[in-house]
């Protein structure tokens, strides 16, 4: 296939890029600095800065399917500004690809666009599918206009699909990142008291997810990119503490999240209990169904030094 990718320098796009590189595709990357993303990844690169305006046609004429992963990152202490660069990073960049899109010719016959689970609100311990219905807090609302403005490109007779993805297990960033430096010293444990889920993926089932919903004529909409399983904090604590062979005791309150994140803390001190129903309904098959063995394997020596 031939695809384009935005947001490709990031830890997901990173892994996409080498999972479709593996399989033959020939890759084309969107980036606000082309030179520097092309020498990077080792892919073909054009200019694009999402907030400046539509996407290059050229860019995206005559690809089987785009993968649209840009976006401000989240994991930060928010503010207005924040704020504002989270929403209009998803909301007004999607817009500008999908008006890229639509100047295109020939048209890509796929959108794949990222989402989060942060759709949902906050739930507390309701399993939530993709048929459930949007919360109404800051991420939620991000979310729903952020798939909004995806879904638009159906009218172009694009087929969109929009991967809500959970907390994605990679040493190389993310949350497990975060996690590992006081776990791997003793110091871990539980957040905000630990019985709020946490709908953790593997890296490797979420570049399984995107491959499947690029290649599969029946993904389209909303999927949820969770493991089948999702675990409580406390739950996924105690995994890794038995994947790194450290003691997973130490208990993180709430009010010391919210000290240093603001708001921003209550991802972690809430979080979803998103199944994949959908992916699962489709065949999608996970390699890794299990916590232990997901954090395992995403620990490895070898996964380590292939990042």
């Amino acid at each position: 296939m031939r695809v384009s990718v935005t947001g490709a320098t990031g830890l997901v796009g990173r892994r996409l890029i080498a999972a479709l590189r593996d399989r033959g595709d020939e890759v084309t990357v969107l980036s606000r600095s082309p030179d520097r993303a092309a020498s990077s990844l080792g892919v073909e690169a054009a200019g694009w800065d999402p907030a400046a305006g539509p996407a290059p046609a050229a860019a995206l004429a005559g690809r089987d399917g785009v993968i649209h992963l840009a976006g401000e990152p989240v994991a930060r202490r928010w503010n207005a500004a924040v704020r504002e660069r989270i929403r209009a990073s998803r909301e007004d960049g999607t817009r500008n690809l999908v008006a890229g899109l639509q100047a295109a010719d020939p048209r890509p016959g796929v959108l794949v666009s990222a989402s989060a689970v942060g759709y949902y609100g906050f739930r507390g311990d309701e399993r939530v599918t993709e048929a459930d219905a949007p919360g109404d807090d800051f991420l939620a609302r991000v979310c729903v206009a952020w798939e909004r403005e995806a879904e638009a490109a159906t009218e172009l007779g694009v087929r969109v699909v929009s991967v809500r993805t959970g907390v994605v297990l990679d040493p190389a960033g993310g949350a497990l990142a975060k996690m590992l430096p006081p776990f791997r010293l003793g110091a871990g444990g539980p957040v905000a008291g630990g019985r709020q889920y946490l709908p953790w993926i593997h890296a490797d089932d979420l570049a399984g997810i995107y491959l499947a919903a690029l290649d599969g004529p029946d993904w389209r909409g909303p999927v949820n990119a969770t493991a089948p399983e999702p675990v409580t904090n406390r739950e996924f604590a105690r995994a890794l503490g038995r994947a790194l062979h450290r003691p997973a005791v130490a208990p993180v309150p709430a009010f010391a999240l919210r000290l240093l994140y603001g708001d921003m803390a209550e991802i972690v001190t809430e979080g979803q209990r998103a199944v994949p129903e959908r992916a699962l309904a489709l065949g999608y098959a996970f390699r890794y169904a299990d916590v232990d063995a997901a954090l395992r394997s995403a620990l490895s020596p070898r996964e380590r030094s292939s990042r």
